[in-house]
């Protein structure tokens, strides 16, 4: 079983035990909301775009909200499911939703106050070590230092243009990764000035 399999089976479990009008990470969104939008990005093709592209937002969110009117477990069992056979998402699920769910099971799991981080087996910390060093120079592309990324292994990144002001971001692949998707609840140690480490912390990190 691939990560991103293990993570949707996770996710489930989090979203079933907290509830549908939970809060989540993803702004107003609570977890049926959340749910909702896991199903259409997965069986409704003709919605999906909108999900990135800001022109066909406005379609994508009425067919979101419609399918979050449907009953809570059915969506749970859609998203369980992943894509169906006929999907293009079918044979890439592995890669393509790897990071779709974990930050998603996360956004769910860090809602609510009292949250923790879990602690990972270092293979998946690795494969998210990999994501990060793969897009984080999109996260990052706004900041105006220079910024590293560190592991606790002592391995680092540097993730944008070289600076003569640095800010240093520390922790497990998958504290920096949730960062670096713009969540600000996250267990990490910085480095640098005062002011820089706080622009930083603050930098709009959408991708």
């Amino acid at each position: 079983m691939s990560f991103a399999q293990r993570e949707r089976g996770a996710l489930v479990v989090s979203m079933a035990e907290i509830g549908p009008d939970a809060p989540t990470l993803c702004g107003e969104w609570t977890v049926r909301d959340l749910a909702a939008h896991l199903v259409i990005r997965e069986r409704r093709p003709d919605a999906s775009p909108g999900i990135l592209i800001s022109a066909l937002a406005g379609y994508t969110e009425g067919v979101r909200r419609k399918a979050a009117q449907r009953p809570f477990t059915e969506l749970l069992e859609h998203v369980r499911e992943g894509p169906p056979i006929w999907s293009p998402l079918k044979p890439l699920d592995a890669a393509v939703n790897l990071t779709e769910m974990f930050i998603h099971h996360e956004d769910v799991r860090r809602g609510t106050p009292g949250w923790e981080p879990r602690v990972l087996d270092q293979s998946d910390e690795a494969k998210l070590w990999t994501v990060l060093k793969r897009m984080a120079r999109m996260s990052y592309r706004k900041a105006t230092v220079s910024i590293v990324l560190e592991r606790p292994d002592g391995e680092q990144v540097t993730v944008t243009r070289p600076s003569d002001r640095s800010v240093t971001l520390r922790g497990p692949a998958s504290e920096l990764l949730l960062h670096a998707f713009g969540r600000n609840e996250v267990r990490l140690e910085t480095s640098g000035a005062g002011a820089d480490v706080e622009a930083v912390m603050k930098l709009d990190r959408s991708v």
